[in-house]
């Protein structure tokens, strides 16, 4: 077993995927306790990250914010800041776990052996002169689960046994500190409740309004009340108008921190949306949860770990109400 001591892992976005980079650390921990993780990550998600036990520092990168500054003298001294700051520790592995030239090129700027990807994953990210990056690359199969391609990844980096599906996967998600952070948020949330994910970056991953408002009605006659998060101004203005329709039994919270929503979704009765980030927590968080899918992705992205996770729809046949019920009947709600 290898003996590294000090290990950077890099992936710096989008939130699932974040998310779905946890399960690498527990594997790191459990066959190296004494290693010490760090995680460069887009600074947006650096608090969720910090919620991940066996993580010692997650270092923002700032790279969103950079590139609407490039013509700032400020913005360049702070970029140079960030590169000797990364510098400064010496690691025994550097893990490029994104496969992009942004994340291989921050990630070079790190001393220490850099390991990456050596192909692209279906439907995964992938840009090829990262290669020229890398002191050493791992071929993955192309049909590999998102969160088994990184596993695959800084196992083969650390020289470990490979890891299979069937292993325990954990998150090493605190959510201890995650109802904290809730708490103080101030909210006052009627139990039971339902959390209705509606958002996604593409319109063609939505599910119809019709479907969320007939589903929050019946749960409403059941005596459950429905939360509606939201991240930009354009998803709480569809909360709102959902809510409407729901009356005294919708919330609408405020905009909440990443810690906040972990909470606000771990006490949950369950977590009913659409392919995003927040589902993708509500999942590896194993509790309740109905992943709601308009394309035949479920394969690659989808929970797999928990009896409690369940992934519904392909391109060919969307989700329905009526599976989406009767799904909701098993957890006992309906």
């Amino acid at each position: 077993m290898s003996s590294v001591q000090k290990i950077l892992i890099v992936r710096v976005s989008s939130l699932g995927d974040v998310v779905h980079n946890m399960p690498a650390i527990a594997d790191i921990r459990r066959l190296h306790p004494d290693a010490q993780i760090d995680w460069l990550v887009e600074e947006s998600f650096t608090d969720l990250v910090e919620l991940v036990g066996g993580v010692r520092r997650a270092i923002p990168f700032s790279l969103r914010r950079w590139r609407k500054r490039l013509f700032s003298f400020d913005n360049w001294r702070e970029i140079q800041r960030f590169r000797r700051t990364l510098a400064a520790e010496k690691y025994d592995l550097v893990i490029d776990c994104q496969g992009l030239i942004k994340t291989a090129w921050v990630a070079s700027w790190a001393r220490g052996k850099l390991v990456g990807l050596g192909n692209r994953t279906d439907g995964a990210g992938y840009e090829w002169p990262v290669r020229f990056f890398y002191d050493k690359r791992v071929p993955i199969e192309p049909r590999t689960h998102v969160v088994e391609r990184t596993r695959q990844l800084v196992a083969a980096a650390l020289g470990d046994p490979r890891p299979e599906p069937t292993d325990a996967i954990e998150f090493g998600i605190d959510t201890r500190r995650a109802a904290l952070a809730l708490s103080e948020a101030g909210l006052n949330l009627p139990v039971p409740y339902v959390v209705f994910v509606h958002a996604t970056s593409r319109a063609d991953k939505q599910w119809p309004e019709t479907a969320w408002i007939e589903l929050g009605q019946t749960l409403i006659r059941r005596g459950v009340s429905i939360v509606l998060p939201w991240g930009s101004e354009t998803e709480r203005e569809t909360s709102d108008k959902l809510a409407k329709e729901f009356g005294a039994a919708a919330v609408v919270p405020p905009k909440l921190s990443l810690p906040a929503v972990v909470g606000l979704i771990d006490g949950a009765a369950a977590t009913v949306g659409v392919d995003t980030g927040l589902v993708h927590i509500a999942a590896a968080l194993k509790r309740p949860t109905v992943e709601l899918y308009n394309f035949s992705t479920a394969w690659r992205t989808g929970g797999y770990w928990s009896p409690r996770v369940v992934n519904l729809g392909s391109a060919s046949q969307h989700p329905t109400l009526q599976q989406v019920k009767a799904i909701l009947a098993g957890f006992g709600l309906l």
